[in-house]
C-alpha cells in the first residue's frame, strides 16, 4: 500500500482542526451564548476553510466543475469571515462591507479564469484578497486593543492579533511564490519543501488563531462581569466600592510623592426635580450631568457615584489650583445644559467642593471629608459655585 503524501496528511490535519473549531465556536454561540455574533462568524470562517479544502482537493478529479470555483471562492470567504470575526471581538462591531466587496470581486475574477490547470492567477487572487482583508483587520484590531489598554490602564492584549498577521503573511508568501515557482509546484498536493513549510505554518497559525481568539472572548466576558460589579448601573460611573478602592490606591501613592485632589459634586435641587417631574426625569438628569462632565476628565481620572445625586472625581497628580480649574469647567457645562423633559427645559446646576491630599492625612477619608465639607459650604453660598 502506498503511504499517503505528507502534504495530504497536513491538509487533512488542517481540515480536522477547522472542523473541530467550527463545532467549538458554534457551541460558544448557541449553547453558552458567549459573544454570539463573533462566535458564529468564527464558526463560519472555519467551516468555509474546511469546505474550501474539500472542494479544492477534488480539483484534480473534477476539473472544470463549479466545485473548483466554489472552493477557491470559499478560501477568500474564510479569510474575510476571520477578519470580520477578529474585528467583532476587538471592536464589538461587525464590519461587513469591505469583506463582502472583496469576496464578490474575487469570485467574479475567479469565475472569469479558465480552468486549464494553470493555478497562478487563482492563487494570486486568493492570496491578494485574503491577505489584504486579514492585514486590514489585524491593524484595526491591534489599534482597538491598544487604545482600550490605555483607557483602562491595563496591559495591552494587542499581541493576540499576531497569529492573524502571520496568516496574512502566509497568504502573501503564497501569492509571491507564483512568480518564482513552476506551475506544477503550486498544487499543495505536490510535496515540495515550500509547500510543506507553508502547510505546517498554516496548521500552527490555525491552532493559534482559534485558541487566542477563544481566550480573548472569554477574557472579555470576565472583564464585562468585572465591569458590572464595579459600575453604577444608572450612570456607568464607578460605584462606591470601586471608587473607594481607587481612592485608597491613590492615597497609598501619596507617601511616594504623587499627590491627588478630589472634586465633590452634588446636583442642586434634585429633590425638587424629582417631586416636580418624577424619578424618571431625575435619573435622566443624572445621566445628562455625567455625560456633560466626562469630557473634563483624563484617562487617569476616576469618576464615581457615592450615592443619590452625589458624585466624586479623583484627580491624580493634581493640586488644589488644578482641581479648581476642572471643577469650574464642570460647573459651567452643567449650568449650560438644561434637561429637556416632556417639551420643557429644566435648568440644572451643581455645587462643587474641592480638596487636595496632604501628607498629614492619615487616610483618604480625611481628604474626602474636606471635599464634602467644601461642597456643603458651596450649597450654603447659594449653590452652583465651586468652594475649596
Amino acid at each position: 500500500m502506498t503511504a499517503p503524501s505528507p502534504t495530504l496528511t497536513l491538509v487533512a490535519a488542517i481540515g480536522l482542526c477547522a472542523g473541530i473549531a467550527t463545532l467549538v465556536w458554534l457551541a460558544l454561540a448557541t449553547l453558552a451564548r458567549i459573544a454570539p455574533r463573533a462566535s458564529l462568524t468564527m464558526a463560519g470562517a472555519n467551516a468555509a476553510a474546511l469546505l474550501s479544502l474539500v472542494l479544492r482537493a477534488s480539483r484534480g478529479s473534477m476539473p472544470g466543475t463549479p466545485a473548483s470555483w466554489l472552493g477557491d471562492t470559499l478560501a477568500v470567504a474564510s479569510a474575510a469571515l476571520l477578519g470580520v470575526a477578529v474585528m467583532a471581538i476587538t471592536t464589538r462591531r461587525l464590519h461587513w462591507k469591505a469583506a463582502v466587496m472583496v469576496v464578490s470581486l474575487a469570485a467574479l475574477a475567479l469565475l472569469a479564469l479558465p480552468d486549464d490547470g494553470d493555478l497562478r492567477w487563482r492563487v494570486r487572487i486568493i492570496s491578494a484578497g485574503g491577505a489584504g482583508l486579514l492585514l486590514a483587520a489585524s491593524l484595526t484590531a491591534w489599534r482597538s486593543l491598544s487604545d482600550e489598554a490605555k483607557k483602562d490602564g491595563r496591559s495591552t492584549l494587542a499581541p493576540l492579533v499576531l497569529p492573524l498577521i502571520f496568516i496574512a503573511l502566509l497568504m502573501a508568501i503564497r501569492g509571491i511564490e507564483t512568480f518564482t515557482t513552476p506551475v506544477a509546484s503550486l498544487d499543495v498536493h505536490v510535496p515540495t519543501s515550500l509547500n510543506l513549510t507553508l502547510l505546517w505554518s498554516a496548521l500552527t497559525a490555525m491552532l493559534l488563531q482559534n485558541t487566542t481568539l477563544a481566550f480573548l472572548v472569554l477574557l472579555r466576558l470576565i472583564r464585562r462581569i468585572e465591569r458590572l460589579l464595579e459600575r453604577d448601573p444608572l450612570t456607568d460611573t464607578f460605584n462606591r466600592r470601586a471608587f473607594d478602592r481607587a481612592l485608597a490606591d491613590a492615597h497609598a501613592w501619596l507617601g511616594r510623592g504623587r499627590g491627588y485632589a478630589l472634586v465633590m459634586i452634588d446636583m442642586d435641587r434634585f429633590k425638587q426635580l424629582n417631586d416636580s417631574l418624577g424619578h424618571a426625569a431625575g435619573d435622566a438628569a443624572l445621566r445628562l450631568m455625567v455625560e456633560q462632565l466626562r469630557p473634563c476628565l483624563r484617562e487617569v481620572d476616576r469618576f464615581g457615584r457615592l450615592g443619590g445625586e452625589e458624585f466624586c472625581v479623583l484627580l491624580p497628580d493634581t493640586d488644589l489650583a488644578g482641581a479648581a480649574l476642572v471643577a469650574e469647567r464642570m460647573r459651567a457645562l452643567v449650568e449650560a445644559t438644561p434637561l429637556r423633559w416632556q417639551d420643557q427645559d429644566w435648568p440644572l446646576s451643581a455645587s462643587f467642593g474641592i480638596a487636595e491630599a496632604e501628607r498629614a492625612d492619615a487616610s483618604a477619608d480625611a481628604v474626602l471629608a474636606r471635599a464634602d465639607a467644601a461642597m456643603y459650604r458651596a450649597k450654603g453660598q447659594g449653590r452652583n459655585v465651586v468652594q475649596a
